[in-house]
């Protein structure tokens, strides 16, 4: 294998072939370079998607309200539908073991004030499971527990802006900041891949928000995760289902569309997981078809070459060459090429990817770059292919009887 005299031997074959062997090798290159870059643009959809999804829980469901648009029951058109916590309660006991996580949501907007600092900003009253919806990462302190729940107590878990806004000489947690005149106690700081918008989120107890503002049980939203060992199919009846339940509740007739809106984001990762697998399958199709082409033309030359060496083969046989040892240089030959060809192609298709990157975000293809496991994947499928590529004529070449070879002109 590191025989320098048989390495020697073999770029020395290459030479002498140089045409042959670049427009061999150049099919492979271009085959390779081509599935780098489609690739590497499927990964940039992919990694476009994930980020839209990444503030949320993948498998949340969104319940909301509005007016009826249809009068049903002998109800009239144009009421408004108004969750309360009974209906909460509703979703969570009739629907548990397919509910992962829920949480209720009321929203307000404050003044917020800490010392000579003030700023507006937007309060969520939650349940503590709304930190795994919205995949929050409280990076001090704590964030609401049902204890606050229980209590009502006026405490409240900031995003990380809100704390650069605010507190400009000290940290946060432990703090009192005034809401509406109301002082509420900081006891976490979160941060949110959301962006700034999230990170400028204040959020408190729902029960504290329903007492304070209101004295009522008046819920403006309801959000949940269903079991995540459901499929999409799966997911998309019970949001289904679920839908049917509460217009059922709330005498909403089946047709009207704005009263009672659910939204499970299992339709949308449904559409965007068949298309990265159709996008996936095109690629690899392509790309292998190309590779294949490369092979037959690295087959092709091979075959040029071992007539071409008939009667070097022929005296290397009458000398005591074993036809393993005429199999194994001509492989070496044709992996060799394959090899080189193909890493070239990769790193031209890399080096591409890279160039082109930032101007794709524009067409929603983020961070398109080739993995690790496809350069892998390539170097396995490339050793491979110049194997194939290579046996043929290298098993044809060690059939050779040295009488024939040295007569041959």
């Amino acid at each position: 294998m590191f025989d320098r005299d048989l390495w020697r031997e073999i770029f020395q074959s290459i030479n002498m072939n140089r045409t042959r062997t670049l427009l061999s090798g150049f099919t492979v290159t271009f085959a390779i370079l081509l599935f780098a870059i489609l690739f590497g643009i499927t990964n940039g959809l992919t990694n476009t998607f994930d980020d839209a999804f990444k503030d949320d829980a993948t498998n949340s469901i969104f319940i909301m309200s509005g007016r009826t648009t249809k009068a049903n029951k002998g109800l009239q058109a144009g009421r408004q539908i108004q969750f309360k916590n009974e209906d909460y309660d509703y979703i969570k006991e009739e629907f548990g073991e397919k509910v992962q996580y829920i949480t209720a949501r009321i929203y307000k907007n404050v003044n917020a004030s800490f010392q000579n600092e003030k700023n507006s900003y937007s309060v969520r009253a939650v349940h503590p499971d709304h930190q795994y919806l919205e995949n929050t990462k409280v990076t001090i302190g704590r964030y609401i527990n049902q204890l606050d729940l229980n209590e009502k107590t006026k405490v409240v878990v900031i995003g990380r802006l809100v704390e650069n806004d605010l507190f400009l000489k000290t940290t946060a947690l432990g703090k009192y900041i005034n809401l509406n005149g109301i002082q509420y106690k900081v006891v976490g700081v979160f941060e949110d891949d959301g962006g700034d918008n999230e990170e400028r989120l204040i959020y408190m107890p729902i029960t504290t928000a329903q007492q304070i503002y209101g004295n009522n049980d008046y819920i403006d939203q309801i959000n949940l995760t269903y079991n995540p060992k459901m499929g999409y199919d799966q997911a998309i009846a019970f949001s289904s289902l679920l839908t049917r339940k509460l217009k059922d509740r709330f005498s909403v007739a089946e047709s009207d569309q704005r009263a009672v809106r659910v939204r499970n984001l299992a339709n949308e990762a449904k559409g965007i997981n068949q298309m990265t697998s159709g996008l996936g399958m095109i690629v690899l199709v392509i790309g292998f078809g190309t590779l294949i082409a490369g092979v037959v033309g690295i087959s092709n030359i091979m075959i040029f070459i071992v007539k071409e060496r008939t009667k070097e083969i022929g005296i290397r046989k009458a000398l005591g060459a074993s036809p393993k040892s005429i199999v194994s240089i001509i492989l070496m030959e044709s992996v060799l090429i394959t090899l080189i060809a193909g890493f070239v192609g990769l790193v031209l298709g890399m080096g591409i990817l890279e160039l082109i990157g930032p101007s794709l975000e524009k067409f929603f293809i983020k961070d398109p770059k080739v993995s690790l496991n496809l350069v892998i994947g390539a170097t396995i499928t490339l050793i491979v292919a110049g194997g194939i590529a290579g046996y043929l004529p290298a098993k044809k070449a060690s059939r050779i009887k040295p009488i024939v070879a040295l007569r041959d002109d």
